[in-house]
């Protein structure tokens, strides 16, 4: 009986240290990481572009009736 039981402990070890290792665990985070942040920013885009667009359109007709320089009475 004791036998088993060590060989059953080992046998749990093993798999334990298995999914406990990191190796390559870090660059899968990084690229799910890049991954996310991209289509958030494809789906920002596709959401918000043409009102985005507007709006700074909209801005440059404003900026581009500023005047520059002293007034002149």
């Amino acid at each position: 009986m004791t036998s088993l039981m060590v060989s059953m402990m080992a046998f749990v070890a093993g798999v334990k240290d298995r999914f406990e290792s990191e190796k390559g665990a870090t660059a899968t985070e990084y690229s799910l990481l890049i991954a996310f942040v991209a289509f958030a920013i494809i789906v920002g885009a596709a959401l918000f572009g043409k009102a985005l667009s507007d709006w700074f359109s909209d801005l440059g007709g404003v900026v581009g009736g500023w005047t520059t320089g002293p007034s002149t009475p």
